[in-house]
């Protein structure tokens, strides 16, 4: 282990307020986004929308790091250029995503467990060999409706089990040279309040960072990738975006080591203006007492509106690259706390 190299890309990563761009969807979730708006379900429909993600001119000048799916770093461009040869030309770092996804936990109904781990020292190897610099592993946390407490969910199994997977994970990535991404993500989905949502993302944080410590994973050299502490997307009661802030990091202070290269929120399934806003709002208020960078690795919150107007036509392809560019400005600028909602229009 490289720990000097380590902690010098974990570093660039949040460096220059940039950010991540999340574009590691699997092919099953790929699929349905396409499905949406009548674009083909080919792996040749795949590679050009990809192209078209890392072909957007200036990109490299507001995003730091790619996060690729298997199937995109082993991908090439129309001409035959290799896509990890046209993301490093930018600049851009080249990270992937090797959990395998999340499935249902076995004797736990109703939760998940990521899974990869087998075989995982060899394929991080090849990636690694491949040019890549950094890695991802999600883990999902669902809470569940208020009952019974010893019947609530998230069970204290679940935390534990997915907690140990992203601390082995992460070690296995430090041992090839990889920084690993530390994604330990409480689901938006359900009537949750944001306390509830606070309570379940402390306990989920704090497990981690235990298993971590167990694991020996150097923390300079990670990223960390957490949920904002936010209400059920089906709660009556929506906090606002300062009180989203002031929870969000509040729970950071209190359960994450000062030690830990920099936090990239993930956006999980929050629109591009609400991700933009919330992280305008963290930097904002605490980003002259945070220990760490506090920046983006957002997946649909910069994608979407650009695949909204693609739809799968080459005559839209400019159009796309110019709302990409501009949703990865946007959160450029939140970074510094000069995001504004008006921009949202400014880039169409």
């Amino acid at each position: 282990m490289n720990v000097q190299k380590l902690i010098e890309t974990a570093t660039m990563l949040v460096a220059d307020n940039k950010g991540l761009l999340a574009m590691d969807e699997s092919n099953p979730t790929c699929n349905k986004r396409f499905a949406k708006l009548g674009i083909p379900l080919s792996e040749e429909a795949r590679r050009t929308y990809r192209e078209l993600i890392i072909t957007t001119p200036s990109l490299g000048e507001y995003i730091s790091g790619a996060i690729l799916y298997d199937e995109t770093i082993r991908q090439q461009k129309q001409d035959g250029t290799p896509f990890v040869k046209a993301i490093t030309d930018t600049g851009i770092i080249l990270g992937i995503k090797v959990d395998t996804g999340a499935k249902e936990m076995a004797g736990h109904s109703g939760e998940k467990i990521t899974e990869g781990l087998d075989g995982l020292r060899d394929r991080l190897k090849e990636y690694f060999q491949m040019g890549a610099r950094f890695a991802k592993w999600r883990a999902v946390i669902t809470i569940g409706e208020d009952s019974l407490r010893e019947n609530r969910i998230p069970s204290r199994g679940c935390i534990e089990a997915n907690s140990q997977a992203l601390a082995r994970y992460a070690a296995l990535c430090q041992e090839v040279g990889l920084v690993p991404i530390v994604e330990p993500e409480v689901l938006m989905d359900g009537e949750h309040t944001i306390e509830r949502s606070y309570e379940v993302t402390e306990e989920f944080l704090h497990t981690v960072f235990n298993h971590l410590y167990t694991q020996q994973v150097m923390l300079e050299g990670i990223i960390l990738k957490p949920n904002m502490v936010l209400s059920g997307l089906t709660c009556s009661a929506q906090a606002s975006v300062d009180e989203v802030a002031n929870a969000t990091v509040n729970c950071l202070l209190r359960n994450v080591p000062a030690a830990v290269s920099g936090i990239a929120f993930l956006s999980g399934g929050q629109s591009s203006e609400l991700a933009s806003a919330r992280l305008n709002a963290i930097n904002l208020r605490f980003k002259s007492r945070s220990p760490w960078a506090l920046t983006f690795s957002f997946g649909r919150a910069i994608q979407q509106p650009a695949l909204e107007i693609w739809q799968g036509k080459e005559v839209n392809v400019s159009k796309a690259q110019q709302a990409l560019l501009h949703q990865a400005k946007c959160n450029w600028a939140a970074r510094q706390d000069e995001y504004k909602a008006a921009m949202e229009g400014m880039g169409s």
